[in-house]
This record gives C-alpha cells, sequence and structure tokens, in this order.
C-alpha cells in the first residue's frame, strides 16, 4: 500500500537504498522505499564487502549474519602475484579481511532488517517525477499502470547510474567510460588458486577471480579487442581464453551457472543534494570494479546520510547538518574513483617494460609496513577520514575504534546498536547529557580519552579530560 504522506522517500531498493531505510525506520522516522523491479535492484555485479561496511554493519547487529554467508579473504593478489596486500596484518579491525559474498546476500541481510524495524518496501514502484517546494516533495509513483502522489519531507535517490531522481533535479553526471564490455561469470575451477582476492592484466586482457567459498568463483574478464553492447551474451570460450591470457592458466574452468556482461564508468555528480533531494550511491558516484569499492561507498553513504535525515524531521538537526553531508561524502566518491581508476590503469599497463616496472615498485611499495597500511586504509575503508574542524582533538571526524566497554555492552559497536550516539566516559565518571539522544557508556581504560560517538560510528567530539561542562556543552551542539 502506497502512504500519500511519508517523512522520507528512499528510490532504490539496492544495499544504498535498503541501508538508507532501515536506518530512518531505526529512527523512528517513517519511510517508505520504492523500487522499479519486482524482486529488488536485480543488480549481481558487486561481490566484495569490505571491513569498514562490516563494522557499519556490525553497529547495526547484521555483520556476523552476512559472514557467515561469505568467504574471508586475507589477501589480496595482484600482478600475477608480484604484488600481495596482506590485509590480516594491516586492517586493524574485528574483520581483518575481505569478505566475498554475492550483492543478493548483502540484500537479502539489509532487506530484512528493514522489513522488521517497520520500514514500507514498495516493490514494482516507479518514480516518474518530482517536484519540490520550501516544505517538502511532491512525487508522482506509479504502480500496477496506475499513478499515485506522494508528499515527503525529504527524498533519496538511491537508483542507480540511470538515477531518474537525478535527472529530475537536473543534476549532471559528468566523467568518462573506463571499460567497455566487462564480462562476468560465476563458474567451478578444477585448479582452483587460494582463497585470495586474484587480479592481473596484459595489456589488452584483464581478469579478477574471487572465490564465493562455496565451490563457485567469480570471474572478471575484459578483452579489448573484441568490444560487445552489453545485451550481448557471454562467450564462455572468450572468457576462458582471457583468463589464459591473463594468468598463464583457466584453472580448469568449467559449469558456468551465470553469466552476463556490462561496461564502466567514472561518474561523479557535482552535488548530492538539491535542496530537499539528495543522491547515495550509484545515482551519485560510479567507477570501475577495480578494488571493490561500489557497494561499499553507497552503503557508507547512507550510514551518513540516514542519522542526519532523522535529526532533521525529529526538528534537531540544522540544514548544516544536512550539508555536512556533500561535505563528508563527496571527497570520498572523488577517492574512490582516483583509486579504483588507478587500480585499473595499473592492470592495463601494456608493455612489457611497464609491467615489470609496476610490479618491482609496487612489490617494494607494499613491503614497507606504512605503506601497505595506507593502502589497506584506503582500500577497506578503515583509514577513512572526514576533515576535521580547527582545533578539534585528533579523534575527532575518525572512525572510532570498536573499543571494549565495562558496561552491559562488552564493545563499543553494539552500543551503537539503538541508532543514537554513545558518549565514552572512563569508569568512575558521570555526565548529564540528553538521555533520548545519547547512550553513556564506560571504557575500563582510564587513559582513554573522553569520546561522543555519532551513530555512524565516526567521533563527533572528544577530549583527553574529563570535565562535566564540557560534555555537556559537546553534547548540546549535536544538531549543528
Amino acid at each position: 500500500m502506497i502512504p500519500t504522506r511519508t517523512d522520507v522517500l528512499v528510490v532504490g531498493g539496492g544495499p544504498t537504498g535498503l541501508m538508507l531505510a532501515g536506518d530512518l525506520a531505526r529512527a523512528g522516522v517513517s519511510v517508505t522505499l520504492v523500487e522499479k523491479h519486482s524482486q529488488g535492484s536485480q543488480l549481481t555485479r558487486a561481490f566484495a564487502v569490505h571491513a569498514r561496511t562490516l563494522e557499519e554493519l556490525d553497529a547495526r547487529g547484521v555483520a556476523d549474519e552476512l559472514v557467515s554467508m561469505g568467504t574471508k579473504v586475507r589477501a589480496i593478489r595482484l600482478f600475477g602475484g608480484s604484488v600481495r596486500l596482506m590485509l590480516d596484518r594491516h586492517v586493524h579491525s574485528r574483520f581483518p579481511y575481505l569478505l566475498v559474498t554475492p550483492q543478493t546476500n548483502v540484500e537479502k541481510v539489509l532487506r530484512t532488517r528493514a522489513v522488521e524495524l517497520g520500514a514500507n518496501l514498495l516493490p514494482g514502484a516507479e518514480v516518474l517525477k518530482l517536484t519540490q517546494d520550501a516544505d517538502g516533495v511532491e512525487v508522482t509513483v506509479r504502480i500496477d499502470d496506475a499513478e499515485h502522489p506522494v508528499r515527503a519531507d525529504y527524498v533519496v535517490g538511491a537508483d542507480g547510474y540511470n538515477s531518474t531522481v537525478r535527472e529530475q533535479i537536473g543534476v549532471s553526471f559528468p566523467g568518462t567510460s573506463v571499460l567497455s564490455s566487462i564480462m562476468l561469470a560465476d563458474v567451478r575451477l578444477t585448479e582452483a588458486p587460494p582463497d585470495v582476492l586474484t587480479a592481473n592484466g596484459v595489456g589488452d586482457c584483464m581478469a579478477f577471480v574471487a572465490p564465493f567459498g562455496d565451490g563457485w568463483y567469480r570471474i572478471f574478464s575484459w578483452n579489448s579487442a573484441n568490444p560487445q553492447p552489453d545485451s550481448a551474451p557471454v562467450d564462455i570460450e572468450e572468457v576462458r581464453q582471457v583468463i589464459k591470457r591473463a594468468f598463464g592458466t583457466d584453472f580448469g574452468m568449467h559449469d558456468p551457472r551465470w553469466t552476463s556482461r556490462f561496461h564502466s564508468d567514472e561518474r561523479q555528480a557535482p552535488t548530492y543534494r538539491v535542496g530537499r533531494v539528495f543522491l547515495a550511491g550509484d545515482a551519485a558516484h560510479v567507477h570501475s570494479p577495480a578494488g571493490g569499492q561500489g557497494m561499499n561507498t553507497g552503503i557508507q553513504d547512507a550510514a551518513n546520510l540516514a542519522w542526519k535525515l532523522a535529526a532533521a524531521v525529529q526538528g534537531w538537526g540544522s540544514q548544516a547538518l544536512l550539508d555536512s553531508y556533500q561535505g563528508e561524502r563527496h571527497p570520498v566518491g572523488q577517492a574512490a574513483l582516483r583509486t579504483s581508476g588507478a587500480l585499473i590503469r595499473a592492470i592495463k599497463v601494456k608493455s612489457t617494460v611497464g609491467r615489470i616496472a609496476r610490479n618491482v615498485v609496487g612489490g617494494t611499495a607494499l613491503s614497507v609496513p606504512a605503506v601497505a597500511r595506507k593502502v589497506a586504509g584506503s582500500m577497506t575503508g578503515i583509514g577513512l577520514e572526514y576533515q576535521r574542524p580547527n582545533g578539534a582533538h585528533k579523534l575527532v571526524s575518525t572512525r572510532a575504534r570498536d573499543i571494549p566497554l565495562a558496561d552491559t555492552h562488552t564493545r563499543l559497536y553494539e552500543a551503537l546498536r539503538d541508532g543514537r550516539f554513545v558518549l565514552v566516559l572512563p569508569a568512575g565518571t558521570t555526565a548529564e547529557v540528553d538521555a533520548d539522544r545519547i547512550t553513556v557508556v564506560h571504557t575500563a581504560d582510564q587513559s582513554a580519552p573522553t569520546m561522543l560517538v555519532r551513530p555512524d560510528a565516526y567521533v563527533a567530539w572528544a577530549s583527553d579530560r574529563t570535565d562535566a561542562a564540557e560534555i555537556t556543552k559537546a553534547a548540546d551542539t549535536l544538531g549543528r
């Protein structure tokens, strides 16, 4: 049943939209999600869930369920194995690995959560047009050939590359095509590589191999000599030949169960907000599959935006808080384009001399622990930081570490599961704060700084001393 009125209308039922819908419903906001496909987004390209995304899911109580559905990949092997990034050495998290699992599993977990929290999910519903005024957004939605008007305080376009919402608000999507005719195949391998993410290229051919953990492998392959439209069927023998070119073997590839073809662009919307309408996920940014950034960046967009929208709907969040979504997430989208683009161009190096130089430089650089930690932090999102205000504590705008607590919650991320701010105090100290918005917990480490942690698990405020007046002042500025 489509409502005539909702606080937030989310357009798009992929991981980004489902994460948003669940978070908004958890905050007590009425949220309706419309998805034009009757069976979800029908996108199956994504397969990698990075550590920071798993941390965000852990703060919502669903990470362990998703982990049980996938394979933990603790190393990434590039360029024929000459460059290796050991995630379990350099990612300091409860999840020191890359989780390989189909996007459909991510959507299943997030959809179940959203429904249980009370979000209204409407498959087979397509947005036709929208207009906004100072007080809200009027949206026309088509279901079963009938058009329905919906009034929302805010609208979020999480409707992908061909976003109707982005088109309706007149936001451009500048960029270029990076790879055309990428072939996908889920296959079995007789001579399987070790459980690492493996990638290599030989100039005109490129391939990725990732294990699902159940005997199936996801193959990405690209042959620049044979471009085809996205609608063209995949020739499994061509996939086999590309794999042989890239790795020197086809690993005994057989029994394909699914194939597809797509193209890859590098594009980003210049603004993620126009009035009361926001863009997130692929509607805001797209890039190459290298590094597995797409789905992860979208889910983290949602984690950042949801609590800010809830604050605005409930009357305690300012316009500056809503503007901070653009200020924090647009640079992250830019970084994802840069890193995935650099990786894909490195894989595509054609000359033998160039590939040798790439392998030597890359292998040498990642043998330096500080460099490896930086690269791992960038790829997994663990090292992501937002811009810190002048004069703020060094922890402000950084990812909050999942520290042990001395309360009934055993970890900080468990305390974050109700979607509120969390004030972390040294044991034996107290502070008067708004109990409706802030959960107070204690850490057993007396030397730990006092921290106010945002619902998306970033530090909003911190101090090396426990001063009641200072804490109260910080808590009073939440919505600003």
